[in-house]
């Protein structure tokens, strides 16, 4: 096959602040300038081009109003219509929720076609635009320039009207994709304020939002269309669409500014108070951008071509879109638990999509968001204190249990390896523990009673299968427990759990030479074929599964039978091609040969080239991925985002390094992609790769220096970025032997 193409304010350390002159010049730089939210929005990569601060609660994009997999995040790129601008979304996640308190403009009469769409405008990608912090699009139908922005908490909407009989519509009542309306409520609090809520269900359960609405102008009118919500027979709640009616003059604005909360409407309103008291969307465009501007400035590249820059930007851009803040400026957010919780000199983070980001993008915050690095940790034990195990995918307040693993583990161990945060890592390590025991979660008795989960035994706990999967999933955060209990001296713990981290072995089949499910006799799985898509692997095939050992890679050699097969098995990896009639899932993207970089379970798999000491592959398919599989355009993305991952495995890669094993404290080279990279760092040291002659041809490395030393090794460790080290590459165009000393 071939390739596919078509692809806040923050609290920042005090250290930051500190940092050198040369660090004050980066932040001079408008690096929101280089920012392309429309990338992803075509394509599979289910993004979303709307206004937020970083790690924002409110996500105000357009919403088509359409349901379907292609705008699954609200917007589609090759679409015409806007039917909304609602307040929260999902990056890239493929799943089909929330598109709460959704706002739309309009003139008498205004445009209404039949359900799903209802009112709507029409609109032209030439009258659109959208940077960091910033939307905006004429409304065709209704000659209305809608402008929006954000902060933390609060969305903030500018409406420059035509001289007309207007009406703003806020509906309530309209659910796409998985979500669906439970309840809903809205009143005037006077002249220009609203407040209500809307209770859901879909992928986030029972979901409460609450909201409080300020228009700058006072509106004429209020109606109110309510409807019985029933299910099953039986009456669970009201649906409300609420219209406000304007007479408005050529050119007058309108700012219509929400906070959300959820935990309630008083909630809502102490959010709009602190973070948007003035009708004044300049003042917040302007703050946003700052806010941007210097979350951007931590990683700084020298590089003539903008494309080139604006895919860079764009990837820490999106990578800094989730996990979100999900605590209101009190402290206060709704738990697991359905109760109402403080947070003192700390933030509450939620939508962790930690099966794709625990690869990637939590190690890329260690280095550029220490502080919201300690803060998710702290994230994670409040919602274990709260549900009785730690998160796998908790999205507003609630656990999801989509995908496998329990990857909060290596966040948390990656941190206390790091010394980042000052949580209790002896609660931690017990949360852990006790997560990695609950026997009747997903096979995880079963792995532990038989070394892997059979694939012939499901029941209410196991239902879904994905056992290979999963059996390679736990054993990765076994190891990971099993770290953070050595440093903390609980021999016992770290014995039991190394041992638990080597049960990959168990599914590991020497005549197919790929893991293979077992059942429960022992027997493994039949007529298996490694190009199959099966019920037993998680959104994967045997290719693209059999290396997920990060822990052991050396270990997974010697099973393989020595660094000549499993180089060979590598090779067949990136050139054994599905055959042209083969129906590949809709995951199955961003192929090279079985390699498919749309999906996670892939991404580490490059860097293990130079297991084998053969580096110069490794730098030929990360060049090969980085340049033609993300590009400058809608469909720049060659796989969902996934909150971050997607992106956060460019901005590694471009750096020149990639976290294979995430907590392993070593990130093995590739190639950088830049003449010079600089990441500013806490504390105000700067690590620095200089690589003078790199180019689309020059990429392989010949040599590498040190701080001016001769380097031998094919990893960079985390000290030696954190110290600050300068690391030096001669390029050339033609495969260089390994310059390190072999394995």
């Amino acid at each position: 096959m071939n390739l596919i193409k078509s692809c806040c304010l923050f609290v920042v350390f005090s250290s930051f602040l500190a940092c050198t002159s040369q660090v004050s010049d980066v932040k001079s730089v408008s690096y929101t300038e280089f920012v392309n939210p429309f990338i992803g929005t075509d394509f599979t990569g289910n993004t979303y081009p709307g206004a937020q601060a970083p790690f924002g609660m409110v996500q105000l994009s357009p919403d088509n109003g359409l349901p379907g997999w292609d705008r699954i995040s609200g917007y589609f790129y090759p679409d015409s219509t806007i039917a909304g601008f609602s307040h929260t979304h999902l990056s890239g996640t493929g799943a089909g929720d929330l598109y709460d308190i959704s706002f739309m403009p309009v003139t008498l009469p205004y445009k209404e076609a039949e359900a799903p769409l209802g009112i709507h405008s029409l609109f032209s990608h030439s009258e659109e635009s959208a940077s960091a912090g910033y939307y905006q699009v004429r409304l065709k139908d209704y000659n209305i320039n809608v402008e929006l922005t954000a902060t933390e908490r609060c969305g903030i909407q500018r409406y420059t009207f035509p001289k007309a009989d207007a009406a703003v519509f806020l509906n309530l009542r309209k659910a796409m994709n998985w979500d669906f309306t439970n309840d809903s409520h809205i009143e005037a609090v006077d002249s220009v304020t609203v407040q209500g809520y809307r209770y859901s269900d879909g992928w986030a359960r029972d979901q409460r939002l609450y909201f409080r609405t300020r228009f700058s102008k006072p509106f004429a009118a209020m109606q109110l269309d309510t409807a019985a919500i029933e299910k099953e027979g039986k009456r669970i709640g009201t649906s409300v669409i609420a219209r406000f009616d304007f007479q408005t003059k050529e050119g007058e604005q309108i700012l219509v500014s929400t906070a959300i909360s959820g935990v309630s409407m008083e909630g809502a309103a102490r959010n709009l108070a602190a973070e948007v008291p003035d009708d004044d969307f300049d003042k917040y465009l302007a703050a946003v951008q700052d806010d941007w501007n210097e979350q951007l400035s931590r990683i700084e590249i020298k590089c003539d071509d903008r494309d080139e820059k604006v895919k860079f930007y764009t990837a820490l851009y999106h990578s800094m879109i989730a996990p979100t803040i999900y605590s209101d400026v009190d402290g206060a957010y709704y738990g697991p638990d359905k109760q109402v919780h403080r947070v003192e000199g700390w933030t509450n983070y939620s939508t962790f999509s930690l099966w794709d980001t625990y690869r990637a993008a939590h190690p890329l915050y260690t280095f550029i968001e220490p502080e919201r690095v300690n803060d998710m940790v702290k994230s994670f034990l409040a919602f274990f204190e709260q549900n009785g195990r730690l998160p796998v995918w908790n999205f507003q307040g609630g656990e999801t249990d989509m995908m496998i693993g329990y990857h909060s583990v290596p966040v948390i161990v990656d941190a206390y390896l790091k010394g980042i945060g000052d949580f209790d890592a002896k609660k931690a390590l017990e949360a852990c523990v006790a997560t990695a025991n609950i026997d009747s979660y997903r096979g995880i008795g079963l792995y532990k009673k038989y070394g892997y989960v059979p694939y012939n035994v499901t029941d209410q706990y196991n239902s879904e299968n994905w056992s290979l999967s999963k059996t390679l999933e736990y054993a990765y955060d076994d190891y990971c427990i099993a770290r953070m209990a050595e440093k903390l001296g609980d021999k016992e713990v770290a014995d039991e759990f190394y041992k638990r981290s080597r049960n990959y072995r168990n599914v590991y089949n020497p005549v197919s030479s790929f893991m293979q499910p077992r059942d429960d006799k022992g027997e493994f799985i039949r007529n298996f074929s490694p190009d199959d898509y099966t019920p037993h692997i998680c959104e994967s095939n045997g290719w693209q599964y059999f290396w997920s050992v990060q822990q052991d890679i050396d270990g997974l050699i010697v099973l393989t039978g020595g660094k000549e097969r499993f180089a060979q098995k590598l090779d067949s990896m990136f050139t054994y091609n599905p055959s042209a009639d083969d129906e590949l899932p809709i995951f199955s993207t961003g192929m090279i040969g079985q390699y498919a970089h749309g999906n996670e379970p892939s991404h580490h798999v490059i860097y293990l080239f130079n297991a084998v000491d053969q580096p110069w592959k490794t730098q030929k398919y990360a060049a090969r991925v980085m340049r033609e599989l993300y590009l400058n355009t809608p469909a720049g993305l060659c796989g969902n985002e996934d909150c971050g991952q997607m992106s956060a495995w460019y901005v590694f890669s471009a750096m020149g390094f990639y976290p294979v094993d995430p907590v392993g404290g070593k990130y093995e080279i590739g190639t950088p992609l830049y003449p010079e990279m600089k990441m500013h760092l806490p504390g105000g040291k700067t690590f620095t790769v200089l690589a003078p002659a790199v180019s689309k041809e020059n990429c392989y490395i010949q040599s590498v220096k040190l701080n001016g030393k001769n380097y031998d090794k094919s990893y960079i460790t985390h000290e030696q970025i954190m110290d600050g080290s300068v690391f030096e590459f001669e390029m050339g165009d033609k495969p260089g032997q390994a310059w390190y000393s072999p394995r």
